[in-house]
């Protein structure tokens, strides 16, 4: 039967394009521009200078510290915010071990997610320092320049690098995800030094691993405008660097940690390995010091959850880190709508269910239409059978008499595929505001649904979908040719099967959709194969 032909077509065709799409981003490869080349050996930080690697860059870009800087463990300075708990190291006065106490680890580890980590399994941190004009590679030693509270919202350092005095002032903002550091130089050296401030992100190559999904974990820069994804496999391949206003960070699954130099400051950007490693970060340059002249830098830094309308309020193109895929314009408004659903219930299950069943009736006349189509179908069944008796194995008899026989019924068995293509988009956009919305993690739902982020860890709810979809095919035409016949009684076991591995949000928007479109097709089916000949 045409009609299901179309539905395995169209339900498989999903399924493919969410895979297609999940390698594409995995493997896709970037247009990136050449790496920069460089040259020599570490410099181990020092208050001597030493002979530090140098980078070939355009002439308006500031030199890059292209060698890989180890993460120190050393003496810390505890801080806490309403948001965070964490510790600022004296060597370099970076943000370290950083948790956001909004967001556990997981549902069975009430402690702060580590956004910022030292440890190596999930290594993440802040470096920052100085690379001078020469190529000497310095990072600051300091010390606390005046006792601070546990909850104070600045903390104060001051110290050495090579001839240059620092003073680093982190300030915290008790809401916010956004640290300031202020910085001040002094060259209190005997001659003039040039050079440049850099700040950036380490991390590790580790991977968010969930099968079916395209979860992207990797640097993010913003370069004049252009937002970019580069994969760790870039990275490696072609690192990237460019010159002109933006930022840079790295990204996972729900969290960013990003480095935000002034809007228009005119800095350079970059990607790259750093032994084992990958950092992203931002280079500043700096005016040339006379002996005894200073100069400051101020900017800011961002670690914290992925909420497109927290980013988009920074207004710096961060909420583009949250990636809706193809049907971004579908996906936005639908996020909103979801937001504004969980602020009438409380609980995100039940936003999912009414989000739903609101693109349900929108498309309540396009789905009437598919459904009067197989209640149609259905009624000819019988004739269609008579059909492939007096035919036999004459698949081109069979067909012509089938076509003669809908001309004369007045019935279209394509009628139904058109409304469930329009629909498609909207079932992908929902797929990806439920894949990227961080709210949902970590999410409950009911009873044995404690973060609907991951898959049902009893396997309850894809189970209720693949019988849903087996009552559903009841409701349809059965097919004809009985190999189709053996594929569609097959399908709500692959699903039940393929669905397991995915979010349980998802799998509950599947079963939703499906109860709901039961209950429609249903009473059209009711009606019509009621209605006499």
């Amino acid at each position: 039967m045409e009609n299901q032909k179309t539905f395995l077509v169209i339900a498989l065709a999903v399924v493919f394009f969410l895979l297609f799409q999940a390698w594409q981003e995995q493997n896709a490869p970037k247009s990136v521009p050449p790496a920069p080349s460089t040259v020599s050996k570490a410099v181990s930080p020092s208050t001597t200078p030493q002979t530090a690697p140098t980078v070939s860059t355009p002439p308006s870009a500031a030199p890059v510290a292209a060698q890989a800087i180890v993460p120190v463990n050393g003496p810390t300075i505890p801080f806490a915010t309403r948001v965070f708990t964490g510790q600022i190291s004296l060597h370099g006065g970076d943000i370290q071990n950083l948790g956001l106490r909004a967001y556990a680890t997981a549902t069975n580890n009430p402690q702060p997610y580590p956004i910022l980590d030292t440890s190596p399994a999930k290594l993440t941190t802040q470096q920052s320092g100085f690379i001078g004009s020469d190529g000497q590679l310095l990072i600051p030693q300091f010390t606390e320049e005046a006792p601070h509270s546990a909850n104070a919202g600045t903390v104060a350092l001051k110290g050495k690098a090579g001839p240059l005095t620092v003073s680093k002032t982190w300030t915290f903002q008790p809401d916010s995800y956004l640290a300031e550091e202020h910085i001040e130089i002094t060259n209190t050296g005997t001659q003039a030094w040039n050079g440049s401030y850099f700040d950036q992100i380490l991390r590790n190559d580790r991977a968010e691993s969930h099968m079916f999904m395209s979860i992207f974990t990797g640097a993010v820069l913003m370069h004049s405008g252009n937002f970019s994804e580069v994969s760790f496999g870039d990275m490696r391949d072609h690192p990237r660097q460019e010159a002109g206003p933006g930022w840079a960070g790295m990204m996972d699954h729900y969290f960013l940690a990003a480095v935000l130099p002034p809007e228009q400051a005119h800095v350079q950007v970059y990607a790259r390995p750093s032994g084992s490693n990958y950092v992203a970060g931002v280079n500043t340059p700096l005016p040339t010091l006379a002996p005894g002249q200073s100069t400051s830098i101020t900017q800011q830094v961002f670690l914290g959850p992925k909420q497109q309308s927290r980013l988009a309020a920074l207004g710096r193109g961060l909420e583009q880190t949250v990636d809706y895929g193809w049907f971004a314009i579908i996906a936005e408004p639908m996020h909103l709508v979801l937001k504004w659903f969980h602020g009438l219930v409380g609980n995100w299950g039940l936003a999912i269910i009414l989000l739903v069943i609101v693109i349900k009736a929108i498309f309540f006349y396009p789905s009437a239409i598919s459904y009067r189509s197989m209640a149609n179908m259905r009624k000819l069944q019988p004739k269609l059978e008579k059909l492939k008796k007096e035919c036999g194995d004459d698949r081109q008899k069979l067909g012509a008499a089938m076509m003669e026989l809908y001309r004369t019924e007045k019935v279209n068995p394509m009628a139904g595929c058109l409304p469930i293509l329009l629909q498609m988009p909207f079932f992908i956009a929902l797929y990806w505001v439920l894949v990227e919305s961080v709210s949902l993690r970590q999410a409950p739902f009911i009873l044995w649904i404690h973060d609907l982020a991951v898959p049902d860890p009893y396997y309850i709810l894809p189970l209720l979908m693949g019988i849903s979809m087996f009552f559903q095919q009841r409701l349809n035409p059965a097919p004809v040719d009985p190999m189709q016949k053996k594929i569609m009684s097959a399908l709500p076991v692959i699903f039940a099967v393929f669905f397991s591995f995915f979010p349980a949000g998802l799998v509950l928007y599947w079963l939703t959709n499906n109860v709901v479109s039961i209950g429609q097709q249903y009473l059209i089916t009711r009606h019509i194969m009621a209605a006499k000949d």
